[in-house]
């Protein structure tokens, strides 16, 4: 296995430790990456002001690309140095409030001058139900967006929505990178996708909603690395509680997340969509510790505003909240 680098604009060791010793702490803050991937949110339905909602930028080439837009996304953009009107293309894992909540801000919000004005058409893509949920979002903003051209805002290309049904295959090819969308298994919502971005050699693979699925490991095998959900509860109460087992069933556990890891074999494993069930505590839920039951590679548990260089060698580094 390459050498996997932890560089951080701020220290923040404790956030983010590796499983393997062997993975040692190097500093290249002065590597310009041209992949780089930005966890915006790393939360669930539950409120915190620590996990906003899930979203995830990779900056991939000339291109700003956004997976899902869950709550808080915009104003993660722009702590994160983006302003929401450079992001003109979204990709839906799927459409459940907590990962679609977010979406007319970025959109909305973006076409002023004040967010980066953007010049072209929002571009989604997305499960079945994509376009017709867009389409309702623009009646539902009608008198925003009418009064925006009435008034002759200097801007309102950056309006215009252009949503597609996507099914699973390539969905987005240009200028090298290519994005492929991928069926996954998070039954209480179908059809559900996970993405594969390919680039220079390279390529991220974001696992969206899902339980142990074999058609993920597929299409992830050799990927540099693996953004993957994760959920965790005491399991009394997983065994107690109808509607905490529900949940756990449509999710991955650690442990199972780690027989996904050791199959793909990245270079680096990162943990998103932290779900916490019965007031379990990141410390309770002892992800790494979990998951090394089943896998002895890099994983780092995810926060809001780390962001990953992905080349050669994989380097996480962490933002401060501004």
């Amino acid at each position: 296995m390459k050498k996997t680098a932890i560089t951080s604009v701020v220290f923040l060791l404790i956030s983010f430790t590796f499983l393997t010793l062997s993975s040692p702490l190097l500093g290249k803050s002065d590597l310009e990456s041209n992949f780089k991937v930005t966890l915006l949110g790393t939360g669930s339905p539950l409120l915190s002001m620590s996990r906003f909602g899930p979203g995830t930028l990779v900056e991939v080439g000339d291109e700003k690309l956004l997976f899902d837009a869950g709550r808080g996304t915009a104003l993660r953009l722009d702590q994160a140095n983006v302003a929401p009107g450079k992001v003109d293309k979204l990709f839906l894992t799927h459409l459940h409030s907590d990962h679609t909540v977010g979406i007319p801000d970025v959109w909305l919000t973006g076409a002023l001058p004040t967010a980066g004005k953007r010049e072209l058409p929002f571009k989604i893509w997305g499960p079945k139900g994509t376009k017709k949920m867009m389409s309702h979002m623009e009646k539902a903003f009608a008198a925003d967006i009418d009064a925006r051209y009435e008034s002759g805002n200097e801007n309102t290309e950056g309006l215009g929505v252009e949503a597609q049904d996507i099914k699973q295959g390539v969905v987005y090819e240009q200028d090298g990178i290519e994005v492929i969308a991928f069926l996954v298994d998070h039954k209480s919502i179908e059809p559900s996708y996970g993405y594969r971005i390919n680039y220079n050699g390279h390529s991220v693979v974001i696992s969206g909603d899902t339980r142990y699925n074999e058609n993920l490991i597929h299409f992830a095998k050799g990927t540099d690395v693996i953004v993957h959900e994760v959920a965790a509860a005491r399991p009394d109460d997983a065994e107690n509680s109808e509607a905490i087992s529900n949940i756990l069933s449509l999710h991955t556990t650690p442990e199972e997340a780690g027989k996904v890891f050791s199959q793909v074999k990245p270079k680096l494993a990162v943990y998103t969509h932290i779900v916490l069930l019965g007031g379990l505590t990141d410390e309770e839920a002892d992800f790494l510790g979990r998951t090394q039951k089943t896998y002895s590679g890099p994983v780092v548990v995810g926060e809001d505003l780390m962001f990953i260089d992905v080349g050669d060698e994989v380097d996480v580094h962490m933002k401060n909240f501004e």
